[in-house]
């Protein structure tokens, strides 16, 4: 009698590799098809400038999408003013400031210039002091004239300001040795910010207040020159 010969069952094993992982994709699909439909809904009940503003994104990444914001009242934030802009209002000042009793006096001192940062105007001192007497944080009667008409201005646009203070490389000579021109820059700037506030210019206007000391000089090579000291008021 023959022996029997054994049974092998040979079991086939089907691993879940490449398809158990399916339904994770499915769902990413139908999170990332949840999220468009909820922007869509969004930009369909967002505001002209917020919708100014994405489509101004995809259209220049780089640029436009920070031209146009919005503010907590849902109203179109101040906008980069345009070159052309910037000229015209550079008339419009140079205008406004001829027209100051003592302008001959001052004229000198006091410049405006079209930059890449915006529209910059500076105020210059001289070595008897023109805006601001000698180590005073606070605005004499030429400043107070010309910073008011800057406000009265200034206060009539839209967009932003920055307020810059600058001293020359001398010491501040005062004897309080916890006071020197970091101090006395930023004091002036903050003066500046507080008269333009007082004659016309926008509280929201006011983008940045900062003080430099000697370390963005005019006249980098005459670092003692009394024009190093002044107010630089940049209108963005």
């Amino acid at each position: 009698m023959d022996r029997a010969r054994p049974i092998i069952i040979k079991k086939k094993v089907v691993h879940g590799g490449h398809h158990g992982g399916a339904w994770k994709v499915a769902y990413a699909d139908f999170v990332t098809a949840m999220m468009a439909l909820f922007i869509v809904l969004w930009l369909l009940s967002a505001s002209k400038p917020v919708k100014e503003a994405v489509a101004g994104y995809f259209k220049d990444p780089a640029g436009t999408a920070d031209k146009i914001g919005s503010n907590r009242d849902g109203q179109g934030g101040p906008q980069i003013m345009p070159e052309s802009e910037m000229s015209e209002l550079k008339k419009e000042l140079e205008k406004a400031i001829r027209g100051m009793p003592n302008f001959d006096a001052l004229k000198d001192q006091i410049e405006i210039t079209i930059t890449s940062e915006g529209l910059r105007i500076e105020l210059l001192e001289t070595d008897k002091g023109t805006f601001f007497d000698l180590g005073n944080q606070e605005p004499n009667a030429n400043g107070r004239e010309l910073l008011g008409l800057l406000a009265h201005e200034l206060g009539k646009l839209s967009h932003n300001v920055s307020i810059e203070g600058h001293t020359d490389s001398k010491p501040y000579a005062a004897g309080n040795r916890n006071y020197g021109n970091w101090e006395l820059s930023a004091d002036r700037a903050n003066a500046a910010r507080r008269l333009m506030l007082n004659n016309g210019l926008k509280a929201d206007q006011v983008s940045q207040v900062r003080g430099y000391a000697d370390r963005m000089l005019r006249k980098p090579k005459d670092p003692l020159d009394p024009s190093n000291r002044r107010i630089s008021v940049i209108v963005k």
